[in-house]
């Protein structure tokens, strides 16, 4: 068991680390869009390849800040149905969700892999010929990581669910509606 814990306690600071990149590019995103649009207003002049960039550092923040998101349950949650079953019911449906999304992601990360390594890999953007593979590969690293929580959480459920005392002591913890 502590075993688990410590490959969990790693998938999770990996995750971190990488989001923390993500918000790194956020950063530059900002002051590029902002003074684009200052230039444009104001002087009348824009910077070259703006939109390309922004769509470059847009993919970064969104493909490596899905696992994390994912860590802290930030994705949109309906437990409306749910959250009237049973705790071990609650918690046979959330492996199977998770079961289900570890799929989906799976196909997303070898598909995001093919296509990177497949004649897209030589594409590169109109203007500032920046080569379109680091980005499309992102698709199967930030899908791996989000496989990786996937995989976390469906051990934290399936332990709760074998683990006799959690189901006594932790009555309808599992789903939270919030107000």
């Amino acid at each position: 068991m502590q075993r688990l814990e410590k490959i969990k306690v790693t998938i999770q600071k990996s995750t971190y680390y990488v989001c923390t990149v993500s918000m790194f590019v956020l950063i530059p995103m900002m002051f590029l869009t902002t003074i684009d649009v200052i230039g444009r207003s104001v002087f009348s002049w824009n910077i070259p390849g703006t939109v390309e960039l922004s769509r470059y550092m847009l993919a970064i923040v969104i493909l490596l800040g899905l696992a994390y998101t994912q860590q802290v349950k930030g994705h949109p949650r309906v437990t409306l149905l749910v959250s009237k079953l049973p705790l071990k019911a609650q918690l046979i449906t959330e492996i199977i969700m998770n079961l289900l999304g570890m799929f989906i992601v799976a196909i997303l990360v070898w598909q995001g892999w093919v296509i990177a390594h497949g004649r897209a890999a030589a594409t590169v953007s109109d203007l500032l010929r920046i080569s379109q593979y680091p980005f499309r590969l992102l698709v199967s690293a930030g899908g791996a990581l989000l496989f990786l929580e996937l995989l976390v959480d469906l051990m934290t459920a399936a332990g709760k669910l074998f683990d006799k005392e959690t189901l006594k002591t932790t009555a309808n913890e599992t789903f939270t509606q919030v107000d």
